[in-house]
């Protein structure tokens, strides 16, 4: 028996938290993976759902080229507070982006670091 993987949604850590949240909603005592999730989640994402889908939005209506979904949903994931952090991020992606488009994305993530 082998899986097939029917598709692929990149995602990111305040839309997830918003997932966990329905569920522990849901379930009177969640279990461990949803509980470790959340210990997770909590440790890393300091924005809550609404603010990292309001970031993502803002990032995605740059409009950069070569960037995608994915790009910008691990942009929302490490809110990097400067250009060389940002930089290093999106050195582990085969993407080239020019420091003015840098400038703009780090721009809008300090918006939501204060």
């Amino acid at each position: 028996m082998n899986p097939t993987v029917v598709s692929e949604t990149p995602t990111n850590l305040a839309e997830i938290k918003a997932e966990v949240e329905k569920i522990k909603k849901r379930d009177k005592e969640p279990g461990i993976r949803i509980t470790r999730t959340d210990e997770y989640i909590q440790a890393f994402m300091p924005l809550s759902p609404a603010k990292g889908r309001e970031l993502y939005e803002k990032l995605l209506k740059l409009q950069i080229p070569r960037m995608k979904e994915m790009h910008y949903h691990k942009i929302v994931d490490v809110l990097p507070p400067n250009m060389n952090i940002l930089k290093a991020v999106l050195r582990s992606y085969p993407i080239t982006v020019s420091n003015d488009n840098i400038k703009k994305i780090v721009d809008i993530v300090k918006e939501y670091l204060e």
